[in-house]
C-alpha cells in the first residue's frame, strides 16, 4: 500500500497547481483548511475559506469560474455534493461554467461519524447533471494524474477521493482497461473496488475491466469486451 493517501495527494497536487498556475483557485468550507495554511499565505486571493457554509462555497466557486479562474471546490462528500446540490445545479451547471469538485470520505469511509458523513449516492447525484466528467480514482497516483489533466480545462469535473485504495495505480485515461482476461463473463471494477474484485474473481474464468472515469461511460468499450 502507498504511504500517501488520496487526500494527501490531492493537497500536494493542488498546492503545486496554486504555485504554478495563476488561474487555479481553491474554495473551502473549513474542511482541510489546516492542510492549506502555507498555500493560503502565499496566495490569499486564490485560497478562500468561507466557513461552515457549503452552499456559499459552491456559489463562490461558480463566481470565480465566471471571472475566468479554474476553481477547485473541496469538502467531505455529503458537504460538497448533497448539501449544496442546488448550487451545483444552478451556480455551476445552469451558468455553464466549470469547476473541479473534489470530495473526500467516499460512501462509508467515516462510519464512526454517522449518517451525516456518509454519501454513497454522490456519483448518481452528479450523474443527473449534464456535462460533468466523473472520476473515481483507485490510487493516489491516479488522483494526481486525473487532477492535473482536469486543471487546464473549463468543464465541470467531479473527483471522488476515498480512504480505500488499490495496491498499485492503473491507467487513468477514459474507457475500460483490461486487467484480466477470461472466457465466461465480464466483471467491471471502478476505483478502489478493483483489488476486492480481483480477489473475489480469482478462481473464475472472467474478464475484469477497470476504469477510474465513470462518466462519460465507455459503452463501446464494454460492448467490445462482451463480444470478445
Amino acid at each position: 500500500m502507498t504511504s500517501v493517501t488520496m487526500r494527501e495527494q490531492f493537497v500536494q497536487t493542488t498546492t503545486d497547481a496554486l504555485d504554478t498556475d495563476p488561474r487555479v483557485a481553491l474554495v473551502l468550507a473549513e474542511i482541510s483548511v489546516d492542510r492549506f495554511v502555507a498555500a493560503a499565505q502565499r496566495h490569499p486571493q486564490r485560497v478562500l475559506n468561507v466557513g461552515i457554509r457549503e452552499q456559499a462555497m459552491v456559489g463562490v466557486g461558480g463566481g470565480l469560474a465566471l471571472t475566468g479562474l479554474r476553481p477547485i471546490v473541496h469538502s467531505i462528500t455529503p458537504f460538497v455534493v448533497e448539501r449544496p446540490f442546488e448550487q451545483l445545479k444552478l451556480d455551476i451547471s445552469h451558468q455553464g461554467v466549470g469547476a473541479i469538485v473534489v470530495s473526500t470520505g467516499a460512501s462509508y469511509d467515516y462510519p464512526a461519524s454517522g449518517r451525516t458523513h456518509m454519501a454513497p449516492g454522490d456519483v448518481a447525484l452528479i450523474d443527473s447533471l449534464p456535462g460533468w466528467t466523473v472520476h473515481v480514482p483507485g490510487h493516489p497516483a491516479e488522483v494526481d494524474a486525473l487532477l492535473r489533466a482536469a486543471l487546464p480545462g473549463d468543464e465541470p469535473v467531479y473527483l471522488r477521493l476515498s480512504d480505500r485504495t488499490n495496491a498499485e495505480p492503473r491507467v487513468t485515461g477514459p474507457g475500460w482497461h483490461t486487467v484480466r482476461t477470461g472466457r465466461r463473463g465480464v466483471v467491471l471494477a471502478v476505483g478502489p473496488m478493483l483489488d476486492p474484485v480481483l480477489t473475489a474473481t480469482a478462481a473464475l474464468d472472467v474478464t475484469v475491466l477497470y476504469t477510474a472515469t465513470v462518466r462519460p461511460f465507455d459503452a463501446e468499450g464494454l460492448r467490445a469486451a462482451v463480444r470478445g
